[in-house]
């Protein structure tokens, strides 16, 4: 039996209209899943790229101080130190700065100091705070010539004032508890306030309690640890309270 062509049509228009797409109702409801789904998913992802930025900065942290031993062993076993430091805010001759220009060549980084300079360069460094106003720059700290191109500082405050803890000039060996105590640190553990969990500082107060920072310890170990702050002070002013994982004074 030959079909005419207008039957074949009609079914085809009929089976059309049957399998036609979504009404409003069943597009919002797809909508509605994608926004819970993108909200289940954005924590999530947020959370492994922060993972991410700080196996970086640990790693950085650790080649670096290898860096410092290896210039200590050229050294006498003696850690950085250098005459004429000042306790001006993140400049090259700052106390906790200066240390760069003196082992970057132990790290495989020669010549003037730059922002190529990567392994200087904590991924999570987004921002930081300047002035005695503590104002807020939505820049990176490490992209900055003030800090010599590094997001991380040497434990060297006894080096500006020697009623200040610190590993300036010290051997090695004559660190007593080289477990505990500060060699580098990311720069906010010196207010201290954080790039990993970040809380916007505001004006006159210097820091923020418990501020988490990656850190290095004379023995050579890395480790993310909450930094004491006494709210008075800036940190590096004083070891802090039993419950911390570290000192910054060497004795």
């Amino acid at each position: 039996m030959i079909i005419s062509r207008q039957k074949i049509f009609m079914s085809q228009l009929q089976f059309m209209k049957l399998g036609k797409g979504f009404n409003l109702i069943e597009l919002l409801a797809v909508i509605a899943i994608i926004v819970i789904l993108a909200a289940l998913l954005l924590p999530a992802l947020s959370s492994a790229k922060a993972r991410a930025q700080q196996t970086d900065c640990l790693n950085n942290s650790r080649q670096i101080s290898l860096g410092i031993h290896l210039y200590a062993g050229d050294n006498g076993d003696t850690l950085p130190a250098e005459p004429g430091l000042c306790a001006a805010s993140y400049a090259t001759n700052d106390f906790a700065i200066y240390f760069k220009h003196l082992v970057k060549s132990y790290v495989g980084i020669n010549g003037v100091s730059s922002p190529q300079d990567k392994v200087f360069a904590c991924p999570a460094d987004m921002f930081y705070y300047y002035s005695s106003d503590w104002n807020y720059a939505s820049n990176s700290l490490h992209d900055q010539s003030m800090s010599d191109f590094s997001s991380y500082g040497f434990n060297g405050g006894n080096g500006y004032d020697v009623s200040l803890p610190g590993v300036f000039g010290m051997r090695i060996t004559s660190v007593r508890f080289p477990t505990k105590t500060l060699l580098l640190t990311e720069l906010p553990a010196f207010a201290p306030w954080s790039w990993h969990q970040p809380q916007k500082l505001v004006w006159t107060v210097d820091g923020v309690s418990d501020a988490k920072n990656i850190v290095s310890f004379v023995d050579g170990h890395v480790s993310y640890i909450k930094i004491y702050w006494n709210t008075i002070q800036v940190s590096y002013y004083y070891d802090p309270p039993s419950g911390y994982d570290y000192k910054w004074s060497g004795n």
